[in-house]
């Protein structure tokens, strides 16, 4: 394979890569998971409502927004994996280090202002 050619398929389901884009901004609109994930937005709407109904994660509505929270303690339905619970894997996927694998959501890195530093 060429190393310019990017393959038609992926690594990660679109319900993980719905996760990771929870998990980098706990606000992000359904319009702007399904751009990210290449999805429709019914599709970003399905995915969110099944993590939902699974428990992987809770809604809570922020005025007209909705705010999401991944429930990181739970296992994966994965028996395949190596890591035991969600906030494992992200731990992996987003690259958060340190954060106890039983808290209720990972929180986004803070995001770096050209010419500031992040202590």
């Amino acid at each position: 394979m060429s190393e310019n050619v990017v393959p038609r398929w992926k690594f990660l389901t679109n319900h993980a890569s719905v996760l990771v884009c929870i998990a980098h901004d706990p606000g992000v609109l359904l319009r702007e998971i399904s751009e990210r994930v290449g999805v429709t937005e019914r599709a970003a709407h399905r995915i969110v409502a099944e993590l939902a109904d699974a428990g992987y994660i809770t809604r809570e509505r922020v005025g007209r927004r909705n705010r999401y929270t991944i429930q990181s303690g739970l296992p994966l339905p994965d028996r395949l994996v190596r890591v035991g619970r969600v906030g494992d894997l992200l731990a992996v996927l987003v690259g958060e280090s340190g954060e106890p694998a039983d808290t209720s959501t990972v929180r986004p890195k803070p995001k770096k202002k050209a010419g500031s530093r992040v202590e």
